[in-house]
Formats: C-alpha cells, sequence, structure tokens
C-alpha cells in the first residue's frame, strides 16, 4: 500500500514537472547526510534507499572489501563480504544494513529539507536546460510577460522564461504584455541562476522554420531552401529549388492562391515576401533574384564577384527597389554585387566608349594629332597634306551643334516648300543674332529697317515674320 511519502513525490513531481525516479534520487543523496550526522560516525560511507513500491526508506553502510582490515568503520574482511553477497572479491564494495534509532524519517526529513529543495531546484534547471538545448535554432510560441525598457522583454515560454533583447527585436513591430507570437530560440546558455533562453524574430531561420511549418513539401524535403535574405519587417527573398521531377518549387511555397505564402506573412506582421528560384547559373539566379523586374543583359566579373545588370528603361526604379532594398536583398540572396543600369544608359556609355579616342598622340614633327587626322592624311595625296604649312588661317571658327544645325536645316527646308527660300546663310548657322523687330512703317509702307539698310547705316536682318506681317 502506497504511503503518504510517495504521495508527496507524487505531488512534487507533478508540481516541478519531473520524473519520480529523479525526486526520488534527489531525496536519497539528500537524506545520506542527515542519517549520518544522526546515527553514524563521520568516517562511516552512508547509503539511503527509497523503496518505489512501499515508501520504505532504508540505511546501509558502505565497506571496502580487504584481505586484512585496519579500519572496521570502512573494510570488511572477504569472508565477512561473501556472507552479505555471493562471489564477492578483495576490491569489491558491499553494502550492509545499518541500525537506526527512533523515527530517523521525521528526523532526516526535518535536517534535510534545505538540501532537498536545493537539489530539486537544480535538477528542474537542468531538465529545462536538457529540453531547450535540443530545441535551439527551432521555433517556439511564447507570451510577452513583462517589458523593461532599454534591456528586453521576457517571455514566458511555458516551463521557462526566455530573454528578447532588443537586437533581436523586429523594427516596426509593437509589443505588449499578453501578446502572442512565435519566436525563434537562437541559444540556450547554462547561467549561475540557472538556464537562460534567448529568442529572436527578425534572424532569418525564424523564416526558414516557418516554411517547413506551413509548406510539406519543404518539411519532407522536396523542396529545398537554398538561400535567405531578410530586412525584417520590411522584405525577404528566399531561393528555392525542387530535388523531383515535376515539382514547381515557387508555386509549392506560395500554395493555392497564395495560403501558404499569406500564412507566413501574417506570423512576421505583414513582411513582404518574394520567393525565387534558385539557379546553380549566377547568370539566372541573378535575373530571378531581381524580379519582378525583367533583365535584358548581365555581364559578370568572377574574380571580384561583380555583376552588371541591364533593364529596360521603365523597370530601372523597380529593379532597385525602394532606397534600393530590392536590388540589397538580390546581392545577399546571391552572393554577388549587382550593379543595375537602364538600357539607355548602356548604349550611352557604349557610344561614348566607341567615340572616345586617345588624347595625346606623338608625332615625329613634335605636333599633337588625333588618331583620326592621322588616318584622314595617309589617305589624301602628298600635296592635300601640306597645305596647313601654307595657309595659315588667323580667323575665328564658328562650333556648332551637328544636331541643332541639322534642325535649323530641316526647318528652312520646310519654309522652303511653303514658298519662302533661306535669304542668308546666317539662317543655317548656329550664330545667335539679337534681331529687333520694330512694328512702326515708314510713309512708303515699309519696316524701318529698310529704311535704315538705304540711308547706309548698319544693315539689320529681319526675320520671315516681318516679311509676312
Amino acid at each position: 500500500m502506497k504511503t503518504g511519502f510517495l504521495a508527496a513525490v507524487a505531488q512534487l513531481a507533478a508540481e516541478r514537472n519531473l520524473p519520480k525516479d529523479t525526486i526520488i534520487a534527489v531525496l536519497e543523496s539528500a537524506l545520506s547526510p542527515a542519517y549520518k550526522k544522526e546515527f553514524f560516525a563521520p568516517e562511516q560511507d552512508v547509503v539511503v534507499r527509497v523503496n518505489r513500491t512501499s515508501g520504505a526508506i532504508t540505511v546501509y553502510l558502505r565497506r571496502l572489501v580487504v584481505e586484512d582490515v585496519t579500519v572496521p568503520l570502512q573494510e570488511i574482511s572477504l569472508s565477512e563480504a561473501r556472507q552479505l553477497r555471493e562471489g564477492a572479491q578483495i576490491g569489491d564494495v558491499v553494502e550492509e544494513m545499518g541500525a537506526t534509532q527512533g523515527d530517523a524519517g521525521r528526523i532526516a526529513i526535518q535536517v534535510a529539507k534545505q538540501v532537498i529543495l536545493q537539489r530539486l531546484h537544480e535538477a528542474e534547471c537542468h531538465a529545462i536546460y536538457e529540453e531547450f538545448a535540443n530545441k535551439e535554432g527551432s521555433i517556439a510560441p511564447g507570451i510577452i510577460q513583462f517589458i523593461e525598457p532599454g534591456r528586453g522583454i521576457y517571455v514566458g515560454l511555458g516551463r521557462t522564461e526566455a530573454i528578447f533583447p532588443p537586437e533581436e527585436q523586429v523594427e516596426g513591430e509593437r509589443y505588449r504584455v499578453g501578446q502572442r507570437f512565435k519566436f525563434y530560440l537562437l541559444a540556450v546558455r547554462q547561467g549561475s541562476r540557472g538556464p537562460q533562453v534567448v529568442v529572436s524574430r527578425s534572424h532569418p531561420g525564424l523564416l526558414k522554420r516557418l516554411f517547413e511549418m506551413e509548406v510539406p513539401e519543404v518539411r519532407s524535403g522536396v523542396v529545398e531552401i537554398k538561400a535567405i535574405a531578410r530586412e525584417p519587417g520590411r522584405m525577404s527573398k528566399v531561393a528555392v529549388v525542387a530535388h523531383q521531377e515535376g515539382v514547381d518549387p515557387v508555386g509549392c511555397c506560395v500554395g493555392p492562391r497564395g495560403i501558404r505564402i499569406q500564412s507566413i506573412v501574417i506570423d512576421l506582421s505583414g513582411e513582404r515576401i518574394d520567393v525565387v528560384e534558385w539557379n546553380d547559373s549566377p547568370a539566372k539566379l541573378i535575373a530571378n533574384a531581381l524580379n519582378p523586374a525583367q533583365v535584358v543583359n548581365i555581364e559578370l566579373s568572377e574574380e571580384e564577384r561583380i555583376a552588371n545588370v541591364v533593364v529596360l528603361d521603365r523597370q530601372l526604379s523597380l529593379a532597385i527597389g525602394k532606397e534600393g532594398q530590392n536590388a540589397r536583398l538580390a546581392a545577399k540572396l546571391t552572393g554577388w554585387r549587382v550593379n543595375i543600369k537602364s538600357v539607355s544608359a548602356a548604349e550611352a556609355e557604349q557610344i561614348k566608349q566607341e567615340v572616345t579616342l586617345p588624347a595625346e598622340t606623338e608625332v615625329s614633327e613634335g605636333e599633337e594629332m588625333s588618331l583620326g587626322e592621322q588616318e584622314r592624311q595617309k589617305e589624301l595625296p602628298a600635296e592635300m597634306t601640306k597645305v596647313d604649312e601654307v595657309v595659315e588661317e588667323k580667323e575665328e571658327v564658328a562650333i556648332f551643334d551637328i544636331k541643332e544645325f541639322t534642325a535649323v536645316v530641316e526647318k528652312s527646308a520646310e519654309r522652303g516648300r511653303e514658298g519662302v527660300g533661306l535669304r542668308f546663310a546666317e539662317d543655317v548657322m548656329p550664330a545667335k543674332i539679337d534681331i529687333e523687330k520694330k512694328r512702326s512703317k515708314n510713309k512708303r509702307g515699309l519696316p524701318e529697317k529698310d529704311k535704315a539698310a538705304k540711308s547706309g547705316r548698319k544693315r539689320v536682318i529681319y526675320s520671315e515674320d516681318d516679311i509676312e506681317e
């Protein structure tokens, strides 16, 4: 029949969430010094045994088997040892039931009360440490219990309390006492006050574990998460690959109508998640990582691990992302430094490289001459190459833009088709001429400009608009 002692052991095991055998082992180790101090000599080796069925407590003396006994309280002869246990040999330790007086159970428990409580606390801390040490790197649901501004948040994980430091919190999330979150078990340490569990919500491992929880293909290994790039609270990119033919890795992670990915987004408080397909080719992987922007061309520098990416003009901002977020995450995901430019910028750079010539070229006569001039003069006859030596032009040369010249010529051609031709050579030159239009007319009905011209004064060129008027 079970005694009240075993009932107390069962209750204590339930309260401390410890096995009964652990409680009994703690009691045995705590009662041994108490019995030894109460009934036995200090040099004697005393051991307490508790019967798991009846709850009876038995005290034993342990002695070493020797040939010649010199210390009777610690040693026993071979013949006496074989009476206690058959087959005992020299060097063995045998146990002999010790005689106790009085109500040893009550006295021993009173003496060993503090020792028992201390041992139970140590056993509980060890059990908690073993439990969470095996779960390090996994997800555990928790409730925020206390917020200490500037130092951290304390989270209840059931049997123990975890610390949620500020560097592991997500910027933009608001935490209140009583809120429930899913936390990533970052580290489990053994401290002086017991095990210390550190949790995180900004670690990329949290995103990976959430995919394993929500996507059966990831949990079974059919779809593998190859890389994760995350900016907590804002956006994440996940590269996945399928190890089974016919399986769409991106579709598996997104789920029907996006239900799987939406569940993960809710757990991360609205953080955007972009799932892309992994590829062993760096160029294809970078193109996938810049999704949703469409890549036109990619040039890779293997030594410096730099990727020069060209995208459509209208998708340049989409490829870079808000504050460069999309480009940063693509670089983290692929491990390459990504430089993004538009098609027009790439074409302009290419044209500039083709047009640009060496700045200086040595000439035998000591003159500076471009390569284009050298090639042109090689094709001309010898007499024509010496023209510059005979004729020295000191007049100012008008430098104008060919595009502006072409535009003026086209405009003048259109006017010629309307019946008005070019009046002066200055009309096709880009030189800027100040034209004063005077609307007043003389007695003959001509503008004052013609009158000034006939009187021998400085000639003024007027526009065709004046003629029409």
